[in-house]
């Protein structure tokens, strides 16, 4: 049994063709982060994530419902994030985010209409808008939560991105066996 529920008629639309969503691109300002850019005496950017973003993330991959990043900036800290969750799929630095996204899809050879799309501001505005699915965190801008079918309760850089995940996963059929998956210890228990 699961604490979380969503309204029926969001997981509809969540579902995209039925059969759940295949891929989900995620922002990182903004959405994986609160948006705040640390700059140090260096000039090194430091970034704070949200663990429950990252074990959604590899909920999604898990599920089979492949995450792709798509940041406009690039950094150390983001490619060690990314890396330590052990993503597959990110554009760094993509000043055309629409380019950049189109270009993982087209690797994955997938349709618009079997993603999803998390983001908070504007140059997020092409995706969201293509997308089957579109989610914005409560402090996005304006433009971004009016594009989006659904925006998350939690704020971006504290588990928008994580309420996302499970909202794909729920719609797909999956949250269920993963939920209990997790409840089963190594010897076979459950709690």
């Amino acid at each position: 049994m699961s604490a979380l529920s969503f309204p029926p008629e969001l997981l509809l639309k969540a579902q995209g063709r039925g059969f759940g969503m295949k891929a989900a691109i995620f922002d990182v300002d903004g959405v994986l982060t609160d948006g705040r850019l640390f700059i140090d005496d260096a000039g090194e950017r430091i970034k704070a994530f949200h663990v429950l973003d990252g074990h959604g993330l590899k909920l999604l991959a898990q599920a089979g419902i492949a995450p792709l990043i798509v940041s406009g900036r690039d950094s150390a800290a983001l490619r060690r994030r990314v890396a330590d969750l052990g993503l597959a799929h990110a554009s760094y630095g993509a000043r055309d985010k629409l380019a950049a996204a189109q270009a993982l899809l087209d690797a994955l050879q997938l349709d618009w209409a079997d993603v999803a799309v998390i983001g908070d501001d504007w140059p997020d505005l092409p995706l969201m808008a293509r997308a089957g699915f579109a989610c914005a965190p409560p402090n996005g801008h304006a433009e971004a939560r009016a594009a989006a079918h659904w925006v998350t309760t939690a704020r971006g850089g504290e588990g928008a991105a994580r309420e996302f995940c499970d909202l794909l996963l729920m719609a797909a059929g999956r949250y269920a066996a993963l939920l209990h998956g997790h409840l089963t210890t190594l010897d076979g228990s459950t709690r």
